[in-house]
């Protein structure tokens, strides 16, 4: 028998859905889940968009920038990279090479109040990456020399950023991590990477659900939360 703990958990999960297919014009509820973790994005236009796919599953083209960035967010916000360099900026001192694309990266580890223990983050960096034509957003990733920490096919850490933890529920938002961010500039990279990534996006597992992205991602991390629960009371 189901807890009422568990029902709740599971209704949020379903009220998530119904707002990922309303295309997020439907107001969140009161009480909106909040999950900790990395989100990915495109650099459109001078601003950043959630990814409409997985980055296993996107190609990002030659002159493209691609964003990451940890933060705390619920059904109805998207935390994104809080600095957005052009092409230009970052890949400017690259040269391209026959069958490659060069590929903007911007890891940004957000700010104390995201993590879980208010602790300094790392610093939020940039660089440009020398990949395959065919490279997938994953595979850049791994060409730029970031480490991974998977589990069930979803990005946890990213250069050991958290240290712990995967996509973890945050029962109390603090207003510190409810606060607006502010715009930050990141330097351009020093030395740029140069990488074949003729690896397969699946020999990296990342799986960022993007699209309707954020609300998706809650959906499915509620979804988990309201299995493992019935799992142990089934027990």
């Amino acid at each position: 028998m189901k807890s009422p703990r568990h029902v709740r958990v599971l209704r949020a999960a379903v009220i998530a859905v119904l707002l990922t297919l309303a295309g997020g014009a439907v107001a969140a509820p009161a009480q909106a889940a909040a999950y900790r973790y990395w989100g990915y994005f495109h650099l459109t236009k001078s601003a950043w968009a959630f990814a409409q796919t997985g980055p296993a599953q996107f190609v990002p083209a030659d002159g493209s920038v691609e964003g990451w960035r940890f933060a705390i967010a619920d059904q109805s916000s998207v935390r994104t990279p809080r600095a957005t360099p052009t092409f230009a900026a970052l890949c400017s001192g690259t040269a391209i090479r026959a069958g490659s694309k060069r590929v903007g990266l911007v890891l940004d580890f957000g700010r104390p109040a995201d993590s879980a223990d208010a602790t300094t983050t790392p610093a939020p960096k940039a660089t440009c990456v020398t990949a395959a034509d065919k490279a997938t957003g994953a595979d850049i990733l791994v060409a730029s020399g970031a480490t991974l920490r998977v589990s069930k096919s979803l990005d946890c850490a990213i250069d050991g950023w958290p240290a712990t933890g995967c996509g973890d529920a945050v029962a109390n938002v603090s207003a510190a991590a409810a606060s607006p961010d502010t715009k930050i500039t990141i330097a351009a990279p020093k030395a740029n990477v140069a990488s074949s990534a003729t690896k397969s996006s699946t020999g990296s597992p990342a799986l960022v659900l993007g699209g309707a992205g954020a609300l998706a991602l809650v959906a499915l991390l509620g979804f988990a939360a309201w299995r493992r629960g019935r799992d142990a009371t089934d027990d």
